[in-house]
């Protein structure tokens, strides 16, 4: 794949930024390897090639070289599926998530004040993690999120197969519903899905399905978002669109809205129109996470949605 030379706006000095992007359809020819001792400030999990173009251990961003369509391997094809990346494995508590802000955006332990972060309610009792290719733009604020900016992070997901899946790994999701919590001013939306090599995914094909055969599960979805903040002293969150769960339909204009504003953010686009936003904090952190994250997307990333 060629490489991009594309030029960034300084405060001071314009600059390039030279990258060459990959694109992976699933996990197919991808390993998981990590950097550092588990339970450190340090530790980071990080995805690589293992054969194929690059030949070796190429690391890739699970970020921006997973493409948000899954891709089936054997035919190299689109699928009616979605990639999902893992970042917290059901039944545990440690909080994973990307690292947007850093180079190759690797899986790290959140931290506050040199402290790692662990959910005090408890273990969570699905997979979560995000979409990849999809940024919640916090200068965009959806007319059904009671007046909230997107929240500068890829779309969660919540996964609510048998499997556990590991940080890093990705996994080939079915779209059932989706969720507006107002996390701290900010639209945080969980989309909920399901693997599609679940042996519920035959019987599950939008969010009315899982009160049908799963009742009581989207129900203790909310309560966990609603509470799970109360131990660190917090009140509980609260959501938009009167706390219902939305159906396929919807998440998947979501996660268009999400998809095109991640295109936006790593072309550089949305740094070039940020001047007309008048919140400065937002400003800062758009053109902190631009000038990370720009690279060359080129030919055949196959990340528009398949018709449903």
């Amino acid at each position: 794949m060629a490489e991009l030379m594309i030029p960034i706006r300084d405060d001071e000095n314009p600059r390039t930024l030279k990258r060459q992007g990959s694109s992976h359809g699933s996990a197919a020819n991808l390993g998981i390897h990590s950097h550092g001792e588990e339970g450190t400030l340090e530790y980071r999990i990080k995805a690589h090639e293992k054969e194929g173009v690059a030949k070796g251990k190429k690391e890739i961003s699970l970020w921006h070289d997973v493409t948000l369509v899954h891709i089936d391997p054997a035919t190299d094809r689109p699928t009616p599926y979605l990639n999902f990346v893992c970042e917290i494995p059901k039944f545990s508590r440690k909080k994973y998530e990307i690292a947007t802000d850093e180079i190759g955006n690797p899986i790290k332990q959140d931290e506050k004040k040199g402290t790692l972060r662990e959910f005090k309610k408890g273990d969570i009792f699905f997979n979560y993690g995000c979409l990849p290719r999809t940024w919640e733009d916090p200068t965009f604020f959806h007319p059904d999120a009671d007046g909230c900016r997107g929240d500068n992070d890829p779309v969660d997901v919540c996964e609510i197969g048998m499997r556990i899946v590991k940080p890093g790994e990705i996994r080939p999701v079915k779209i059932l519903g989706i969720l507006c919590m107002i996390d701290e001013g900010e639209a945080d939306w969980k989309v909920v899905t399901i693997d599609a090599e679940d042996k519920w995914a035959p019987f599950l094909n939008d969010i009315s399905d899982v009160d049908k055969y799963l009742p009581g599960q989207l129900d203790a979805i909310r309560e966990w978002f609603r509470t799970y903040k109360i131990p660190d002293g917090k009140p509980p969150n609260v959501f938009g669109l009167s706390e219902r769960f939305m159906d396929k339909a919807y998440a998947l204009e979501v996660i268009k809205e999400c998809n095109h504003a991640w295109k936006e953010l790593i072309t550089g686009e949305k740094e070039r129109k940020i001047e007309q936003v008048e919140d400065e904090g937002v400003r800062k952190l758009v053109r902190k996470l631009s000038k990370s994250n720009l690279l060359d997307l080129g030919g055949g990333d196959n990340d528009e949605p398949p018709a449903f």
